[in-house]
Parts: C-alpha cells; structure tokens; sequence
C-alpha cells in the first residue's frame, strides 16, 4: 500500500512541477516559440511541446564533456534548462555556451533535512550539485547570465512522515529567467 501511495505521490509531484514550470514560462514567452531544451528529450520538454512550444534538444553527449554542443546552427527564442544542471560536475561550461539571449531553467534545491538526490543503480539519475538558490544566481552570473525573475516553491507530500510535513513549508524548487549579459 505504501509503495502505491508513493507512485501516486510521484505522478502527482510531477504534474505539480510540470504545471508550474508551464505557468512560470509562459507569463514571458509565448506558445509558439522556438526552444532549445538542454539535455536529452523528456516528459517535461514532451510537456511543453504538447503546450504548443516548438522544442528542439541538444544531442544525446555527455554535457561534461561536450558543453559545445549546445551551440546550434539554428535560431532560438530562448533555451530551457529544467532540473539538468544538477546532475553536471561542471554546469559552467554548459552555461556559458548556450547561443540564446534568454534562458529559462529549474533545480531542485538543497534541503537541509535531506541528503543530495542518489540513485545507485543509474549513474546519470544522481545528483553532483544541489544548489541554495544564491548559489544558482551567482554560477548564473559568472557564466554570463543576469536573473530578472525568479520562484520557488514547495513539493507537498502525501505520505504521512517528518520530512514529507517539512516538505509542505520548504521550497524545494527554484526556477529563473535570465537574460545575456552584455560582454
């Protein structure tokens, strides 16, 4: 039953995120615009596109390795970045390659009553950083990116327990839109 309850709370946290994501983004850019999503295709890029955003994503590389990547040939209205940073060792390069002047993106933040997100079993589904949201702005701001409009929110819980009641009042996500300093 428990395990029930928690798929449950899994596919709704998701639809809550998804919701909010869709509502942050669309107060500035509107259907129809060309995104450039960093990272692989996924239920929140398939999400936007069903939402009438065109999204198009970066190749399947490794970040890491391959910041370069995220410089396409193409055209953009502005790139999308939810909850990927997180998961690179260095989200710097990542950053300071994106070709568009507007960006938009998500992390799950740093909870102190609970350690950094790990998934033993899959190496790419783990957490290396998980950021207090000054840390975010300011490895948005040395990576050439200026915050002009930040939320965060909170990740209700329906199981019943400590963390899940400090979850109802602690904002575990944090979204922005930046814009391109001028060099």
């Amino acid at each position: 039953m428990l395990k029930s309850l928690k798929q449950k709370e899994a596919a709704l946290s998701k639809k809550r995120r998804f919701r909010k994501t869709l509502e942050f983004v669309s107060q500035t850019l509107p259907a129809g615009s060309d995104i450039l999503d960093i990272g692989t295709p996924n239920e929140l890029s398939k999400f936007m596109a069903t939402n009438g955003y065109k999204v198009r994503n970066t190749p399947e590389k490794d970040l890491d390795f391959h910041p370069e990547i995220v410089r396409m040939d193409e055209s953009f209205d502005a790139a999308t970045a939810f909850e990927i940073f997180e998961h690179l060792i260095n989200p710097m390069g990542v950053l300071q390659q994106i070709p568009c002047k507007r960006l938009y993106a998500s992390i799950p933040m740093r909870l102190w009553f609970s350690k950094a997100y790990r998934n033993k079993h899959n190496e790419w589904d783990q957490h290396y950083h998980e950021f207090e949201d000054w840390q975010f702005d300011w490895l948005l701001k040395k990576s050439g990116w200026n915050v002009v409009r930040r939320e965060k929110w909170t990740n209700p819980a329906l199981i019943p327990g400590f963390r899940p009641v400090l979850r109802t009042i602690t904002p575990r996500y944090y979204i922005i839109e930046a814009v391109r300093t001028q060099d």
